[in-house]
């Protein structure tokens, strides 16, 4: 996992300080909110889906899109499942 989200989300937190003197105001709606389920696809599912449900899927986790069909799959199959459940044939 490459966790490029990292540095969106430290920024993210940083700029929701109470003393409202740095950052956007602590009130505001942040752009990123962690989806409350975790996914529960199968590598076979992942290896099966869309791209249209790839992109969808990364972009509800706040994960890059970029990239072609295969390169998506590969990034949530390893963001999303253990490495044993990846390592499976």
């Amino acid at each position: 996992m490459s966790g490029a989200g990292y540095p969106t989300m430290a920024l993210m937190l940083a700029s929701s300080r109470p003393n409202g003197q740095q950052g956007r105001g602590y009130n505001e709606k942040c752009s990123f909110q962690m989806p409350l389920h975790y996914p529960k696809y199968t590598k076979k599912d992942y290896e099966n889906m869309p791209e249209w449900k790839l992109d969808c899927l990364l972009r509800q986790y706040g994960l890059p899109v970029n990239g072609d069909v295969n390169y998506k799959r590969t990034f949530a199959m390893e963001a999303f499942l253990w490495p044993s459940q990846y390592e499976k044939n």
